[in-house]
């Protein structure tokens, strides 16, 4: 049997509002800016393309074999597979409460993510997804943010350089005309055959797979998980067509040698940056599948 940590109330309560403050730092200025009614087109990508709500990111979630005492800890009992803790009195979650359907996603992402660590990080994509998805195009996806190279400069850069996305989710959104020059054609049945650590999406979509299993996932992970999205997220912009100086963003210029340099050497820290996590993940996993 796992041991528990019993946590009492001002200890835990002080890890809550600690996650809150730090989740806060991104969901405070995402919620003013909806309120107001500002597009951002690095950083609403976050909490629209991901469903998990800034609500739901900023509630704090122990994870397993955590027991949390004292009065407030009952307000835990409203969520699913929270539980009393018989010995202490406190609440924990219990696994056995959690619907059937945390057993048939969490074999998925293990699965997915145990295949991807097992791959060599490809490093020869220079983010040439985002520029796919304008590739002879009347219409740019963030309207009213131009592109650094104009329409007839972006279609070049992608003519002259590979394509080779091996992730259906950026693959999807290509235009039709940039379909046929990727190397590859991912599908959706393809994921768990085709995802590689070096991938940018594939460390980003950490994060998705942390909030697919929450509240098995603690929110330690599922926030260590979005601040990795959040920096992979403003590479994987900075590398694109857009011009985002406006938004504080200076371009890495992935049609020069020295701009594709610099996103491979970005790359590789958050392929070493995400395996830790991407195991974490696989554990929590194991935790239903094992």
């Amino acid at each position: 049997m796992t041991a528990q940590c019993v946590l009492e109330e001002d200890e835990w309560r002080t890890i809550a509002a600690a996650h809150r403050d730090r989740v806060r730092h991104w969901t405070g200025p995402h919620l003013r800016r909806r309120r107001s009614g500002t597009a951002h087109p690095v950083m609403d990508f976050l909490f629209t393309y991901y469903a998990h709500r800034p609500a739901q990111l900023e509630r704090w979630h122990p994870g397993p074999d955590v027991v949390l005492c004292g009065d407030a800890a009952s307000d835990y009992l409203r969520s699913r597979a929270y539980v009393q803790d018989q010995a202490t009195g406190g609440v924990r979650l219990a696994l056995t409460e959690l619907p059937e359907r945390f057993t048939v996603t969490a074999g998925f992402i293990r699965s997915l993510l145990a295949a991807t660590a097992s791959r060599q990080p490809r490093l020869g994509c220079f983010g040439m997804h985002e520029w796919a998805m304008v590739y002879r195009s009347d219409r740019a996806r963030h309207e009213g943010v131009p592109l650094r190279l104009g329409a007839a400069g972006t279609d070049a850069v992608v003519e002259r350089l590979p394509v080779h996305c091996t992730h259906h989710d950026a693959y999807r959104f290509f235009t039709d005309k940039a379909r046929p020059l990727n190397a590859v054609a991912p599908a959706r049945e393809d994921q768990v055959a085709m995802e590689q650590p070096g991938c940018l999406h594939a460390n980003m979509d950490l994060y998705k797979w942390a909030t697919k299993l929450v509240p098995l996932t603690p929110s330690s992970l599922v926030a260590d998980c979005f601040e990795l999205a959040v920096a992979v997220r403003e590479l994987d912009m900075a590398a694109s067509p857009y011009d985002l100086t406006v938004y504080g963003y200076d371009p890495v210029p992935i049609e020069t040698p020295a701009g594709r340099a610099a996103y491979a050497r970005a790359q590789t820290d958050f392929a070493a940056r995400a395996a830790p996590l991407r195991t974490r993940l696989v554990s929590i996993c194991d935790r239903l599948v094992a």
